[in-house]
């Protein structure tokens, strides 16, 4: 069963440099992909999920999914879309309904910002910008339902923006689990990696648990 690490945003696959060390040292094998690199089309939100549902179609098993942010908004509809290949996922720091205004203000917040920002993440301004503003359509709060898989939702405890939201999906998606990571804003993979990784490893750890002894008893 692959661990598969999902970045934010404003993020790359290194901002789940620490996370990944310390899992490793737990024997806990992660990849963590690098969402602009697999999408050669135009970078929209659509695209870039039709490029992630490419990937994940294309592991062998089910997946154990843990995005942040973007990441886990598309955890959370792949989640939903295809509930037989998804083993669990852990969504940190995702709006319950997409903010339009607030995404309309960071939009130009961004194009203010110099090229070499972005460049950091790999990915060109322009792309940056568009990715955004395709993201107002997402209807994160619809079909949770359709969530089959264990599920723990994470926010930190000062993403004053993702709390209320991140109860909201707690109380909509049937048996997930509710976490706050201390000493955290929005990027928790970067502001609390162990704290991070201790819970990701508890609830991975877990679940193999759970189905050992389901395994034993049949």
């Amino acid at each position: 069963m692959k661990n598969i690490l999902i970045h934010g945003l404003g993020q790359n696959n290194e901002s789940w440099h620490d996370v990944k060390s310390d899992l490793n040292k737990n024997n806990i094998d992660v990849e963590c992909i690098h969402l602009y690199k697999m999408n050669d089309a135009e970078m929209t939100y659509q695209n870039l999920y039709n490029a992630f549902c490419e990937y994940c179609h294309k592991q062998e098993g089910k997946l154990n999914l843990c995005g942040l942010s973007l990441g886990g908004i598309l955890a959370l509809e792949y989640a939903k879309e295809y509930p037989e290949k998804v083993n669990s996922i852990i969504i940190i720091g995702i709006p319950y309904k997409i903010p339009k205004t607030l995404m309309k203000i960071q939009n130009i917040v961004f194009r203010f910002m110099p090229k070499k920002n972005f460049e950091k993440m790999g990915i060109m301004k322009n792309e940056f910008c568009c990715l955004v503003n395709s993201m107002s359509h997402i209807k994160i709060s619809e079909n949770l339902n359709n969530v089959k898989c264990q599920t723990m939702i994470l926010c930190g405890s000062k993403d004053r923006a993702n709390l209320n939201s991140s109860k909201l999906l707690n109380q909509n998606i049937k048996g997930s689990y509710l976490r706050f990571v201390s000493h955290s804003s929005h990027e928790v993979n970067v502001d609390n990696p162990q704290e991070l990784s201790h819970i990701i490893y508890d609830f991975w750890r877990k679940d193999i648990i759970e189905k050992t002894d389901k395994e034993v008893t049949k």
